[in-house]
């Protein structure tokens, strides 16, 4: 393997790394775990209430410092040391959450804030290395491939540990709690073995000359200044960025309201957590198939495409009645999730400058930590209106139209143009 295709495998095998705390960690057991073994398993409102403020600070956190920790990485040639910081940062307390006994949660909720964002801030940088991993011919298929791996390697995971959990005895462990606790661990190591490439096989890009520390929080602040003043000569990126809010924002809900809305129609319990590991292991091949079909029809068509997929699913959750019918939804998700983020990523990349990427994927990120936030109080709204929890997802519609309306707007050609003139009056 030549130096060249081992960077791009090393960089896309992060995503195989870190996508095992978002389904074992986020969306697996840490949620269930939390309510019933470190919080009072009778008063649920109340750890609801602590696990929203959970989430709600490590994304206001990253949110907040995203762009301005970015700028500060372009300045001082720092993208790998900023993204080894939070990485570290994300293992070792993903790792200690196995330390934790029962009825601690106020422990518990230092250690996953912390841990999701050493996750959230790592994404930033990894983010930010891709222009330089990848052509502007290649960035399609390395962010596909991220992305695929990604799915892969947290859904494998994610499958292991459910089976540990479900049969713990055939793991000689003593209990459930037990079994849940090694998983934790189990993340942790996932995630520092699989980190390993990127450090070694990734070379930090150069697109100015490195400074000192402090000079790069002098010179990153400036940088972040001038960009927020100087917006006008971003319009492309900046409408780019409000369509990927909103069309990702319907994403989001859908991921994240699926299992409640499934709940909400007396499906069981099993077949809501088959659903979530078919979202995995189809979304693998899918998201690579995705950057097949950008090549044929361009990106930013294969982005809308996905769109107009969303609508679908989110017309035919209004009509479903059936577990069958959540299934096939789910494989409708596997099919496009992957694909329209791995190439709204992808598509971003193409518009921005090179010697900026880590601030403007701070600004990417920023937006992505505010995703879901109108979508699940549409939702909510509109069930609680009208006592029609079909009517709620069917307003998630408006996300994905609006998004559409949006990016069809946005002249990509024309955005690539202006970044490669930027860097070329740099140079």
């Amino acid at each position: 393997m030549n130096s060249n295709r081992l960077s791009k495998t090393s960089w896309a095998l992060y995503d195989w790394a870190n996508s095992a705390f978002a389904t074992t960690i986020m969306a697996g057991f840490f949620p269930i775990f939390f309510k019933s073994y470190w919080a009072d398993p009778a008063n649920p409102a109340q750890s609801t209430f602590y696990l929203g403020i959970a989430n709600s600070t490590a994304s206001i956190v990253i949110a907040a410092l995203a762009p301005f920790l970015g700028a500060i990485a372009d300045r001082g040639g720092a993208k790998k040391k900023f993204m080894a910081t939070f990485t570290f940062l994300g293992i070792i307390m993903t790792g200690g959450l196995r330390l934790l006994e029962q009825g601690r949660w106020e422990w518990a909720v230092i250690f996953y804030v912390t841990a999701a964002i050493g996750w959230s801030g790592a994404n930033i940088f990894y983010d930010s290395l891709l222009p330089a991993v990848a052509t502007r011919k290649e960035v399609d298929f390395v962010s596909s491939l991220g992305y695929a791996l990604g799915y892969i390697g947290g859904g494998l995971l994610f499958l292991i540990n459910v089976m540990m959990y479900l049969n713990y005895a055939a793991f000689g462990l003593p209990d459930a709690a037990t079994a849940i606790k090694i998983s934790f661990l189990s993340v942790a190591l996932w995630w520092a073995v699989f980190t390993i490439p990127i450090f070694i096989f990734v070379k930090e890009p150069r697109f100015a000359e490195k400074v000192s520390l402090g000079q790069a929080i002098v010179q990153g602040w400036k940088q972040l200044k001038g960009t927020l003043t100087d917006l006008k000569n971003y319009r492309i990126v900046a409408l780019f960025l409000l369509a990927y809010w909103l069309y990702i924002d319907g994403v989001d809900t859908i991921v994240r309201m699926a299992v409640d809305y499934g709940k909400s129609l007396q499906f069981s319990d099993g077949t809501l957590i088959t659903a979530l590991l078919m979202v995995q292991f189809i979304a693998f091949p899918a998201a690579l198939g995705y950057s097949w079909i950008a090549g044929k029809i361009g990106p930013k068509r294969a982005v809308m495409s996905g769109i107009i997929g969303y609508i679908c699913i989110t017309f035919l959750g209004y009509l479903m009645r059936q577990e069958w019918h959540f299934y096939f939804l789910a494989g409708l998700v596997g099919l496009f999730q992957g694909g329209i983020q791995a190439l709204s990523r992808s598509l971003y990349t193409r518009i921005i400058p090179l010697d900026k990427s880590a601030e403007f994927f701070g600004f990417y990120n920023m937006l992505g930590k505010f995703a879901a936030v109108i979508g699940p109080f549409l939702m909510g709204s509109i069930t609680l209106l009208t006592g029609s929890a079909r009517l709620g997802i069917l307003s998630i519609l408006i996300l994905f139209v609006s998004g559409a309306l949006v990016l069809w707007k946005v002249d990509i050609q024309k955005g690539e143009q202006i970044a490669s003139q930027y860097y070329s009056r740099k140079l």
